[in-house]
């Protein structure tokens, strides 16, 4: 379990006991990492207490608040779990549900998210933009979900640990993982209202979800080949400001209209410039790419299984 928490004193008790109800009676072996973004109330010393308590706690204090996804990083980076379950630390998220993701983990599904399909928050300022961005995260990934912004998810443990976060990525692990080929599901999870506490979060953050998307988009799409992109905005600004010149000058020699004085000739040679531009950007992050690529060893497939291979074969680890 990879709880992230910030200011939730009052919660982080009553999570506790419901976490506990909710798994000592599976045969699974937990473990429970809590991660204090920075609290300035008592959370710290909550945990500090349980942790005595429990040896399976795990608490990771931040020195100061580096957000939700540095949070969930830092996690992923301690959990030893073959399975990990992400949620809230507001109670919000029914540690009931839990059985109901491992179960689905175990059918051979490699993430299994949660859709608050009864929402138990405001309509305008939290549930709207949210149907809003999960719909346009659905479509620019094509990763199908109703509720990207559910914190309670699973996950098999070699997806996490391929991924890295960073901005307001962790609502985006699903479609980022899309890239090595996962199956994936989404399950209906019990939402409660908040008890203590209030929100962090605010309709602020929908703009930085749609810049992150936009990351996202690129990195699923030409992280390995952003030639592909730039080199064909290129293509076509160049090749339109070409056409543009050539009918111009087509004019000026047959038909004998003047072309100095025409804003025409300006947006081709504009043209013609920015598409060199964006040409020349593509050679550029070509090169980046290969330099991140190759200086991490980090590999361009992820295989799932391997049959009559061994690793001497290829010398290569499975993603």
């Amino acid at each position: 379990m990879v709880i992230p928490l910030l200011n939730e004193e009052q919660n982080i008790p009553l999570l506790y006991d419901e976490l506990r109800q909710a798994v000592d009676g599976l045969d699974d072996e937990f473990e429970f990492v809590f991660i204090d973004d920075g609290s300035k109330d008592g959370s710290l010393a909550r945990l500090e207490e349980l942790q005595q308590r429990d040896a399976r706690m795990v608490v990771v204090s931040f020195r100061r608040n580096f957000g939700q996804t540095a949070a969930m990083a830092a996690g992923f980076d301690y959990a030893t779990g073959d399975v990990i379950v992400t949620m809230d630390a507001d109670l919000q998220n029914d540690p009931a549900d839990i059985p109901k993701l491992l179960a689905k983990i175990r059918e051979g599904y490699d993430v299994v998210t949660g859709w608050r399909f009864d929402r138990k928050d405001a309509f305008l300022n939290r549930r709207l933009p949210s149907i809003i961005a999960n719909r346009l995260i659905s479509f620019t990934t094509g990763v199908k979900l109703h509720d990207y912004g559910c914190t309670l998810k699973a996950f098999r443990k070699e997806v996490v640990k391929n991924v890295r976060l960073y901005g307001e990525m962790h609502r985006f692990i699903p479609a980022i993982a899309s890239g090595m080929g996962i199956e994936y599901t989404e399950i209906v999870v019990n939402h409660r209202p908040r008890r203590f506490g209030h929100t962090k979060y605010g309709i602020s953050r929908t703009i930085r979800v749609i810049l992150d998307l936009l990351t996202v988009k690129f990195l699923l799409s030409f992280s390995t080949r952003p030639i592909h992109v730039f080199g064909l905005l290129g293509l076509l600004s160049s090749g339109a400001g070409f056409l543009i010149a050539l009918i111009m000058t087509i004019q000026r020699q047959f038909f004998h209209i003047p072309m100095g004085d025409r804003p025409l000739l300006l947006l081709a040679i504009v043209l013609i410039f920015i598409g060199v531009q964006f040409i020349s950007m593509g050679l550029l992050a070509e090169m980046q790419a290969r330099t991140y690529h190759e200086s991490q060893n980090k590999p361009v497939y992820y295989i799932r299984k391997t049959l009559g291979v061994s690793r001497s074969d290829n010398g290569r680890n499975d993603g």
